[in-house]
């Protein structure tokens, strides 16, 4: 009754400060999200880094086909272990990088960052990362053409995983940013709040030194009162 406009308002910047506080846990997720998907494509970069290397051994005149087949052995394994880094990199259940997750789409996964559900949405989008979809799937350096054919195929790789990791970093960054933002929002709604519907300390101190005044004026009187009446009474007496 004191401010009713007042708590309205009040109430409103209250509610804008929980959702914004849920959306700064959104942030997080999404960003840790990302980073776990970028510490998977970190090691498939080194796996196709290593396969590089068996290429150009391989390609080298002082190996012959038979030697070449040992080299072929290490590097069969290294395409499985690209394949199971993509569906080993897991959040929360979702293999990111196999092409399997809701990241994997197109359109991505949306995460709510502000208080408007239809404007403040950041999408996490994941590029595939599998043997597959990087084309290194089915090479082989048993010959020197293999070794040549793997070699083109694996320089597209790279090529593929370091932009995905750019696209990563990118989204990284804009979550790290979003995620400032709405701790300022949250510091700044609350003080708006506060100042809307706290209580000012200082005035009511004052109210209520005012008010302990008057009680001990009125104690003292009623007090004073009471001992005029038993000195008439004695005098009466």
């Amino acid at each position: 009754s004191d401010d009713a406009a007042g708590l309205a308002i009040g109430t409103r910047v209250q509610s804008d400060v929980t959702v914004l506080q849920q959306a700064a846990t959104n942030a997080s997720h999404g960003s840790s999200i990302l980073q776990a998907a970028d510490g998977g494509a970190a090691r498939v970069a080194d796996i196709l880094q290593r396969m590089k290397s068996l290429t150009a051994q391989s390609l080298s005149g002082a190996v012959t086909d038979s030697e070449r087949s040992y080299i072929d052995a290490e590097f069969q394994q290294l395409i499985d272990e690209i394949d199971d880094i993509a569906t080993g990199t897991r959040f929360n259940g979702q293999s990111l990088l196999d092409g399997t997750s809701d990241f994997a789409a197109s359109a991505g996964v949306d995460f709510l960052v502000g208080t408007d559900a239809a404007v403040d949405v950041l999408s996490v989008n994941i590029a595939s990362l599998d043997t597959t979809t990087l084309t290194v799937g089915g090479t082989d350096v048993t010959t020197a053409s293999a070794a040549q054919t793997a070699a083109a195929a694996i320089d597209v790789a790279i090529d593929a995983v370091s932009t995905a990791r750019a696209e990563l970093g990118a989204q990284m960054s804009r979550f790290d940013y979003r995620g400032q933002m709405i701790e300022t929002s949250i510091e700044n709604l609350d003080a708006a709040q506060s100042a809307i519907m706290d209580v000012d300390v200082a005035e009511e101190q004052s109210r209520l030194t005012a008010a302990e005044v008057l009680t001990d004026a009125s104690v003292s009187a009623l007090a004073h009162a009471n001992d005029m009446a038993s000195r008439l009474l004695n005098l009466m007496r």
